[in-house]
């Protein structure tokens, strides 16, 4: 583990830098426990965010916010209908010499901030999400590698749906998390205002580097994992699949499809994560259920009856648990 002696010391290492990076975010961002711990989760398991939240909940400054503390490149797409795949990937142009020289699209940053991705046509969403999960770009059949660590944050207005492309069900499984951000209590509020409507500004100090959370993120897939954890794991994702010998009347009643086996994956190693941001060498079953909404919340949908009901993906996964 680079420059630490054993994996319980990265493990010590990594949990007194989540305490810090809280910190550094602590002083711009006011609330939003849950998002900063989710995101910093996503970070360490390689993973990818979608962000569900009104227009101007702090998304774009929580992510700024995020990257410096974390001393990353961060760059900011805002997708729109005549966003064409070359504007986020790159493309070739000709220099003065009349030579073909590529010219490095936003992709090629560590954090990427997809505004609004329902914005913009089936094409360019599928340029983005291709790097994704390639962590590669290919134009005019060349490859070029993407900078490492590399993270997508993907925001979507739930309000106006009017003029959108909802993203597919096999793309929106590629994220990790789906986190829902609200609007901040009363007090948080206040505090919002308080901050940002006088002339006091906020350091936000760096408290990680590249290779740091590159090691994290090796450690956090070492940490050791006991059966029933996994079987819970496991058994949970099964029981959103309607048909299955797992799902019970929930299930039957209120779901057209359940989760694929990326949501297993998932769940265990955003447990394994969760743990060692609590100090803990293994993850337990509490774990799971910690993260377990966010890593459902995108990968089952509901039937007509539950819609007319109203009965939510929540509700559900809720009961499931």
């Amino acid at each position: 583990m680079g420059k630490y002696t054993s994996d319980v010391e990265a493990a010590n290492a990594l949990f007194e830098a989540n305490k810090k990076l809280k910190a550094e975010i602590a002083k711009i961002i006011v609330g939003q426990d849950e998002a900063v711990k989710l995101l910093l989760t996503a970070v360490f398991c390689q993973g990818h965010c979608l962000l569900v939240g009104v227009p101007g909940l702090a998304k774009t400054l929580l992510i700024n916010t995020i990257s410096r503390a974390l001393d990353l490149d961060f760059k900011r797409i805002q997708f729109t209908p005549d966003l064409m795949p070359s504007d986020i990937l790159g493309s070739e142009t000709l220099d003065s010499s009349r030579n073909f020289k590529f010219v490095k699209g936003p992709i090629f940053a560590n954090i990427i901030l997809a505004d609004e991705i329902n914005r913009t046509p089936p094409k360019t969403q599928a340029a983005l999400l291709e790097a994704m999960q390639e962590q590669s770009v290919t134009i005019a059949g060349q490859m070029y590698k993407l900078d490492k660590p590399f993270f997508v944050l993907a925001t979507q207005n739930p309000i106006e749906q009017e003029g959108t492309y909802p993203l597919p069900e096999a793309q929106l499984d590629r994220f990790m998390f789906n986190l829902k951000l609200d609007y901040p209590t009363y007090n948080e509020e206040l505090d919002v205002v308080k901050k940002t409507t006088s002339n006091a500004t906020s350091e936000v100090n760096p408290i990680l580097t590249a290779e740091q959370i590159l090691e994290f993120q090796e450690l956090v897939r070492k940490v050791p994992v006991a059966d029933n954890v996994i079987e819970y794991a496991v058994q949970l994702v099964h029981k959103t699949r309607p048909g299955n010998e797992l799902a019970g009347t929930m299930t039957n009643t209120y779901l057209e499809w359940g989760a694929g086996p990326r949501a297993s994956q998932f769940l265990v190693l955003g447990a394994k994560c969760n743990a060692l941001l609590n100090n803990k060498y293994s993850p337990d079953i509490e774990d799971v259920k910690a993260i377990a909404l966010p890593i459902l919340r995108h990968r089952v949908v509901r039937n007509f009856k539950a819609e007319a009901e109203g009965v939510s993906v929540d509700d559900i996964i809720l009961k499931l648990m």
